[in-house]
C-alpha cells in the first residue's frame, strides 16, 4: 500500500480563499482514521504501530487511539493471533452501500465467530425442494460432534435448520414440498404428520428458532434461526450442534445458544442487505 499524501499544509496554497474554506471543512481526526480502517480493509498488519504510523503519516499514540476508537465503533476487530481486520459493524455498513447478497462469503465468518464462542458445530443450510442442503460448517477444536456433512441432504422437517426454512410456508406448500402423510421419520421424535409438523413449526415460529434433543442425532441437540435477505425472504438457516452431555451440564448453554444462533442469524441477514 503507497503511502498516503501528507494532510495538505493549507498555509502554503496560493487562493487563500480556497484554502480557508478547505480548512473550515476538513476534518484531520477523520482523514487518519479512514487512512488506517483503509489500511486494515486492504490487508495491513497493526502489528507494528509504528510502521502503521510511517505508513499513514501519524504518529504512534495516535495509532494507539485511532485502533482503539474504531475497536469501540465495531469499524475493526482484534485478530486472535494479533493484529486487527474490519469489524462486523463496517462489514454492515458496505453491504448497506453495495446491497451486498454474497451469502456463502458472509456466512463463513458468521459461522465461525458462533463456532469459537459457543464451542459448537455451526452450520449453514438452504432449502432444496423439500430438503435442507448442508452448505458450510465450521467446527470448534473439541472436534466432530454430529455426522451431518457439507452437501448432506435431509427432509426439512427433520432437521431443526430445515424446519426454520419451511415454518412461514402454508399447509398447502408444506404438502407440495415434503408430501402427503405419513412422513418420513428418523426417532421417535420426528414428526410423522403434517398435523404434528403445524404443531412444532408453529412452536418455532413462536420462539424465533428451531430445537431438537435428540430428535435426529442421538445424543446431539442443535437449535436453528433463519436467515433473511433484502427482501425479506427466507433463503438459509443457521444452527449448532453439541453433545446432549454439555446442555445437561451447563444449566446455562440453552439460553446462550438460543441468543447467539438468533443474533447470528439477524447478523448474516443484515449483511444481506435484511432491514426487519
Amino acid at each position: 500500500m503507497p503511502k498516503p499524501a501528507p494532510l495538505p499544509d493549507l498555509s502554503s496554497e496560493s487562493d487563500a480563499d480556497d484554502a480557508a474554506g478547505m480548512s473550515q471543512q476538513l476534518v484531520s481526526p477523520v482523514i487518519r482514521g479512514l487512512r488506517l480502517l483503509r489500511f486494515i480493509a486492504e490487508g495491513g498488519s497493526t502489528a507494528n504501530l509504528s510502521e502503521v504510523g510511517r505508513r499513514i503519516d501519524v504518529n504512534r499514540v495516535t495509532v494507539m487511539r485511532l485502533l482503539a476508537t474504531l475497536e469501540h465503533e465495531g469499524m475493526v476487530e482484534r485478530l486472535p493471533q494479533g493484529g486487527h481486520t474490519v469489524g462486523f459493524s463496517f462489514l454492515k455498513l458496505a453491504s448497506h452501500v453495495l446491497a451486498a447478497n454474497d451469502l456463502t462469503t458472509f456466512a463463513r465468518r458468521v459461522l465461525a465467530r458462533l463456532s469459537g464462542s459457543l464451542q459448537l458445530s455451526a452450520y449453514l443450510a438452504v432449502p432444496d425442494g423439500g430438503d435442507v442442503l448442508y452448505l458450510l460448517r465450521d467446527m470448534p477444536n473439541t472436534g466432530l460432534v454430529s455426522n451431518i456433512q457439507v452437501g448432506s441432504r435431509v427432509p426439512a422437517h427433520l432437521t431443526t435448520p430445515g424446519r426454520m426454512l419451511i415454518a412461514h410456508l402454508s399447509p398447502e406448500q408444506l404438502r407440495e414440498r415434503l408430501g402427503d402423510d405419513p412422513l418420513p421419520t428418523v426417532t421417535g421424535q420426528s414428526p410423522g404428520t403434517h398435523a404434528r409438523l403445524a404443531e412444532i413449526l408453529a412452536a418455532d415460529l413462536e420462539r424465533g428458532c428451531a430445537w431438537s434433543f435428540s430428535a435426529f442425532e442421538p445424543g446431539i441437540d442443535a437449535c436453528a434461526a433463519p436467515v433473511h435477505d433484502a427482501t425479506g425472504e427466507v433463503v438459509a438457516a443457521i444452527s449448532v450442534a453439541g453433545p446432549q452431555q454439555r446442555f445437561e451440564a451447563d444449566g446455562t448453554l440453552r439460553d446462550r445458544v438460543q441468543k447467539e444462533v438468533k443474533s447470528a442469524a439477524r447478523d448474516l441477514s443484515a449483511l444481506l442487505g435484511h432491514r426487519p
